[in-house]
């Protein structure tokens, strides 16, 4: 039995279901589409035969997980998210934990995490920023829901978030919907920075007449000089 199961598999949820394998945790991935499923399972062994298996349906991808059940899924946010909810609860059970790692507006995963509740299925929101490459080799992490929620996947998630020189990029932000309202923050800022220095090359070539070499430089060094600390928040608290 898998100790994690990933449902969604376009760019980042491959990478983060590879991500949790390569750090030896057991992994099912699952997908509406079979040949992405199939996709993932042979990058697992092309990467080093890595402790991940794939799932022919929903059903059969909730019962290769170990209980209590814990399942990340990574899809298109609004009316997918709640088309896989619906289809994972039908086979899951009370004391399980799903997981929604998409760009979800907050108020959703407050309304979800209710929604679940008759059934007793645990709910979290959680922020994921990093991109592809953050996804595969560590990005920041930003749940929100119940803490008991939280210390049930909290041993994947600090295993497999980026690690830094004063810590790991993943901390419990709260009750649900706060880590989609951080990761909202988080994605304003990033947003402003790109749009400054979108402004900074405007300057450098209209005003300072710069060339594109010098341009490159000059923005390069105020990328890593001075915007490399949005990527984690909690490296800041």
């Amino acid at each position: 039995m898998s100790d994690v199961g990933l449902y969604g598999l376009a760019v980042m949820g491959q990478n983060f279901a590879l991500n949790m394998a390569s750090h030896g945790f057991s992994v099912c991935v699952g997908n509406r589409s079979q040949p992405k499923v199939d996709l993932t399972v042979n990058r697992a062994k092309a990467e080093g035969n890595l402790p991940l298996v794939g799932s022919s349906s929903v059903e059969d991808f909730v019962s290769k997980l170990s209980k209590p059940r814990k399942v990340i899924i990574l899809v298109q946010a609004g009316k997918p998210v709640d088309a896989t909810i619906a289809a994972l609860s039908e086979y899951m059970e009370e004391g399980d934990l799903i997981i929604d790692g998409g760009n979800e507006w907050f108020p959703n995963s407050v309304r979800r995490a209710e929604e679940l509740k008759p059934k007793g299925i645990n709910f979290i929101g959680m922020g994921i920023s990093g991109g592809e490459e953050g996804a595969r080799n560590g990005p920041s992490l930003m749940p929100g829901g119940p803490k008991e929620s939280y210390d049930m996947i909290a041993p994947i998630l600090v295993k497999c978030a980026a690690q830094v020189s004063d810590g790991t990029c993943v901390g419990y932000c709260g009750p649900v919907g706060s880590g989609n309202y951080i990761k909202m923050v988080h994605n304003g800022i990033e947003y402003a920075d790109m749009q400054l220095i979108g402004e900074v090359y405007s300057v450098l070539k209209v005003c300072c007449q710069d060339n594109i070499r010098g341009m490159l430089e000059r923005v390069q060094h105020l990328s890593i000089s001075i915007l490399t600390f949005y990527f984690c928040p909690f490296c800041f608290t």
